[in-house]
C-alpha cells in the first residue's frame, strides 16, 4: 500500500514557544515521518517563522490520526478545504460529528476565506452566522434549531500563542508550570509588575477567590488593590464573601479571630450571624450604604464601583442574597466579568478557578496562587495550559505583592 502525504504550514514563534518541538515529536509518537520543504526562520526574537512540512503516513486513517494530533499547535493544511458545515438537528443538541473547541484562538475557511471565532472558550461548538461572515464559540445550551454548526476538522486552524521571549515578567521567569523553590520576594516583584503594568496600560486585572484570602489575614491586601484601582472585578462564591464580611464585622473568620488566630465564645455561629445580618439590610450593598459594613474586600468593591460575582454552590449557608443561585446565570455572569481581561489572579480557590479557566482564551494571562501544589497542577491539567503556579501562602505572598506595587508607584 502507497504512503500517504500532506504538507503543512505554521507560522509564529515556533522556537521560543516550542510549537515546532511539539510537532515534530507529535508526528513521530505517532509513528509518521516529517521533511522540511520551508524554514524561514526570524532573525531578531520578535520575529515570527514560517515552516512548510511533508508529512508522510502509512495510509489515509494514519496521516488523519497525525493531522488531528498536530491541528491544536496551528499546523495546516497549505491548501484548506472549506469547513463542513451543519444545521442543529434541535434546540440544544448538536451534530455528532460537531467541533469541539480549545481555548486557542480558532479560525474556520468558509466561502475559500479565514473567519475568526469570537467569544473563544474551550468545550464549546462553533455557530456560524447567517451571513456566513461571522462565526462564534457557543455553548450547546445556547444553539437553536437550525443553526449552522462547524463539524469535522477539515478547515479548521488552530492558533496557539508564541510569545517571543521578554527580558523580564512573571510569564518569563517563571517558565515551568509551578514552583515553590523561587525567592518569593523576586516573585511578588514580577507579579506586582505585570499587575501595575496592566493598569498602566489600560488593562483588566481580575480576581478569582476563596476564603483563605480571609483566613490567611490576605483581605487587607485584596482591599488595598481594589480601592488603588487595580482590580476590575472580582469572581467568587458564597464563602469569600461571608469570611470577608465576618471579618470586617465581627473580628472573625470561622470564628478565629483574625489577628491572633484563637476561638472565641460561640464563635461557630459568626458566620450565620454575617448571612443573617446582610439579609437584614438587603444586600451587600445595602449594608455598605447603612454604615454597618466599613472595610474589606467587599466593601472596597462597593464605595469603589468594582463589580463582583458570587456564584452558588449546594453546600452555601443561606447563601447571601447577593448570590446567584441558578449556575448557569451564574456561569453568563462570569463569562460577562472576565470578557476582554488582561490578566487574571486566581487565588485560593480551586474549582472556581478551574471554571473560569475553563472560559478563558488560551491569550489571557492567568497566574494561580495556592498553597496546595495539587491545585495549581489541576487547573494547568484541565486544560488552562497557560496558567502560571505559585505555590506558597497567600497570607505572606500579597501582602509582598502590594508592598511591590508601591514601590513601583514611588518610582523606586
Amino acid at each position: 500500500m502507497a504512503d500517504e502525504t500532506e504538507i503543512v504550514e505554521m507560522r509564529g514563534h515556533l522556537i521560543d514557544s516550542m510549537i515546532l518541538a511539539r510537532v515534530m515529536n507529535k508526528i513521530i509518537s505517532r509513528g509518521g515521518r516529517y521533511e522540511f520543504l520551508q524554514f524561514d526562520v526570524g532573525k531578531r526574537h520578535t520575529d515570527t517563522s514560517y515552516v512548510k512540512l511533508r508529512i508522510t503516513a502509512g495510509d489515509v486513517s494514519h496521516l488523519d490520526d497525525i493531522l488531528d494530533d498536530i491541528h491544536n499547535e496551528g499546523a495546516i493544511e497549505v491548501s484548506p478545504k472549506n469547513a463542513a458545515i451543519k444545521p442543529a438537528p434541535q434546540n440544544m443538541t448538536l451534530p455528532v460529528d460537531f467541533y469541539s473547541t480549545t481555548n486557542n484562538e480558532t479560525r474556520i475557511f468558509h466561502d475559500n476565506r479565514w473567519i475568526t471565532a469570537q467569544n473563544q472558550m474551550m468545550d464549546k461548538c462553533i455557530v456560524l452566522s447567517d451571513d456566513g461572515k461571522t462565526a462564534a464559540c457557543t455553548p450547546i445550551r445556547d444553539v437553536k434549531k437550525g443553526d449552522s454548526i462547524v463539524c469535522g476538522e477539515d478547515g479548521i486552524r488552530v492558533m496557539p500563542p508564541s510569545r517571543p521571549r521578554k527580558e523580564s515578567g512573571t510569564f518569563t521567569f517563571m517558565n515551568s508550570g509551578s514552583s515553590s523553590e523561587r525567592p518569593t520576594q523576586n516573585i511578588a516583584h514580577r507579579v506586582a509588575r505585570d499587575i501595575y503594568d496592566a493598569k498602566q496600560n489600560g488593562g483588566r486585572v481580575v480576581i478569582v477567590g476563596g476564603p483563605a484570602i480571609v483566613h490567611t489575614g490576605a483581605s487587607t491586601s485584596v482591599s488595598a488593590l481594589v480601592r488603588d484601582g487595580y482590580i476590575s472585578g472580582i469572581l467568587a462564591g458564597n464563602a469569600l464573601a461571608v469570611h470577608d464580611i465576618e471579618s470586617s464585622i465581627l473580628g472573625t473568620s470561622l470564628g478565629m479571630r483574625i489577628s491572633d488566630a484563637t476561638p472565641v465564645s460561640k464563635g461557630h455561629r459568626n458566620h450565620m450571624d454575617t448571612v443573617n445580618a446582610v439579609f437584614t439590610y438587603g444586600s451587600i450593598p445595602d449594608m455598605v450604604s447603612a454604615g454597618r459594613l466599613k472595610k474589606g474586600i467587599f466593601y472596597e468593591c462597593v464605595k469603589n464601583d468594582v463589580p463582583f460575582v458570587l456564584a452558588g454552590s449546594i453546600r452555601d449557608d443561606g447563601p447571601l442574597p447577593d448570590v446567584i443561585t441558578d449556575v448557569v446565570e451564574a456561569q453568563r455572569e462570569y463569562k460577562k466579568m472576565i470578557k476582554d481581561a488582561t490578566l487574571v489572579l486566581m487565588v485560593s480557590t480551586m474549582l472556581h478557578s478551574i471554571a473560569v479557566g475553563n472560559m478563558l482564551p488560551s491569550t489571557v494571562g492567568i497566574i494561580a496562587v495556592d498553597i496546595n501544589q495539587s491545585t495549581v497542577t489541576k487547573l494547568i491539567d484541565r486544560g488552562t495550559w497557560q496558567a502560571l503556579g505559585i505555590v506558597t501562602d497567600v497570607g505572606a505572598f500579597l501582602p509582598l505583592v502590594v508592598q511591590e506595587i508601591k514601590r513601583l508607584e514611588s518610582g523606586n
